[in-house]
């Protein structure tokens, strides 16, 4: 009787310590996740950076209000087939012009056709309208029924004015076509959660800006420096004289126009 009672109060203890542990173990996974993409991120931006002939890419993302990047959309990740992944989002704040920290979203898509071959493909999507922003902030939106989008363009020249958002995708060191249509995306509550230490929704990481994580500071850092909006055409004025004397004593000064890098 007293073997049954200790194996039996051993069994219980072990299923208390098992509930109480699994959570932590579950959010320490979540965080390690998130950590993850967020460095992946990086290299997926640095990468769609880098080449220098997708001038579309880098034109739109100065004009853009926010970035979606999903450095994986795996070839079977999404239910009953189809194409999925996760990733995150950074909203460039209007007054500012800073980027926030990142929320993490999960995007599944039936449409997307990745390259001959290719089981994954990194896909960035440029927010380009407030409307879009909001959208954003639901949990859950899906591209062409909430919200336009088109395959962004790899050269320069005119779009449509009235496009919500762009969409890029590397395959095997290659830009290719993104038909994104259809797509949905929702918010991933349990990595935003790990990623902050708290209870957390994306309007809180990305208009209120009520939290922080110095680990994204590096992606924020390329944003702010390959991201800086168009400036704005202005009339030719008539220059006045310049006094030389003056002159010289600027040029040993900081220019007040200078852009000092964001932490």
């Amino acid at each position: 009787m007293r073997q049954w009672f200790r194996a039996g109060f051993t069994g219980i203890s072990f299923f208390v310590l098992a509930t109480v542990c699994l959570p932590v173990s579950a959010n320490l996974d979540d965080s390690v996740k998130a950590r993850g993409l967020v460095d992946n991120a990086r290299v997926t931006l640095d990468n769609m950076l880098a080449d220098s002939q997708n001038t579309g890419f880098h034109e739109k993302l100065k004009d853009a209000k926010a970035i979606l990047i999903v450095p994986q959309m795996l070839k079977g990740g999404f239910i009953f087939g189809g194409s999925g992944g996760s990733g995150v989002m950074l909203n460039r704040d209007d007054a500012t012009g800073q980027w926030s920290y990142p929320a993490f979203y999960t995007m599944g898509s039936f449409t997307f056709g990745l390259q001959i071959g290719a089981q994954a493909a990194g896909v960035v999507l440029l927010v380009m309208t407030d409307s879009a922003v909001d959208a954003f902030m639901s949990n859950k939106v899906q591209l062409g029924g909430d919200l336009s989008i088109a395959a962004g363009p790899i050269g320069g020249g005119a779009q449509a004015a009235t496009i919500d958002i762009y969409g890029f995708s590397r395959s095997k060191g290659a830009f290719v076509g993104a038909t994104l249509e259809g797509s949905v995306i929702a918010v991933r509550n349990s990595l935003n959660e790990a990623y902050y230490n708290q209870d957390v929704r994306p309007v809180n990481i990305l208009i209120t800006h009520s939290v922080v994580n110095r680990q994204a500071d590096p992606l924020r850092q390329v944003l702010a420096k390959a991201g800086q909006p168009m400036p704005v055409a202005s009339s030719p004025e008539k220059s006045a004289p310049v006094d030389e004397g003056a002159s010289a004593n600027a040029s040993t000064s900081p220019s007040s126009g200078t852009v000092v890098p964001q932490p």
